[in-house]
């Protein structure tokens, strides 16, 4: 199913909602990642905040809605972000990694993964990370399909 072709099945049975979304896979093992999402056991997840201001990109907000996307393009499940917030790396909390719901869930899983993966992202934009670095921090909810599973 492509993404235009969830959102319509998703405003279909919730013809209130309003018509913007965003379609994206995450960076590092999408196939994974976005079935943890669509089961409810990743409710969050983290990007490095320096690419948004090299990009010029605006953060996400709370109330937004994603169609999260596997390795093939095609739609997992529509998310509705419900929090966002920017702390630095050395200072994710064990709360958030255990959202994000990856590895064994644990915070030294979650800084080993994220800065080996934010290294890679940085150094492919001339940047280079640093444990103070921001971290945009997202947590969402599934919204559809509803039944996980």
């Amino acid at each position: 199913m492509t993404h235009q072709e969830m959102w319509a099945a998703y405003k279909a049975v919730n013809p209130d909602t309003g018509g913007e979304y965003e379609p994206w896979a995450y960076g590092d093992d999408p196939d994974t990642l976005a079935e943890l999402t669509r089961k409810g056991i990743k409710t969050a997840t983290a990007s490095a905040g320096p690419l948004y201001e090299l990009e010029g990109e605006p953060l996400p907000q709370a109330g937004e809605y994603s169609v999260i996307l596997d390795s093939r393009d095609e739609a997992v499940c529509v998310i509705r972000t419900t929090r966002v917030y920017t702390t630095p790396f050395c200072e994710v909390t064990a709360e958030h990694a255990r959202k994000e719901g990856e590895g064994d869930r644990s915070l030294a899983y979650w800084r080993q993964a994220h800065e080996a993966f934010f290294r890679t992202e940085l150094a492919g934009a001339g940047l280079e990370f640093t444990p103070d670095m921001p971290v945009v921090c997202e947590e969402f909810e599934v919204v559809y399909p509803s039944g996980r599973g």
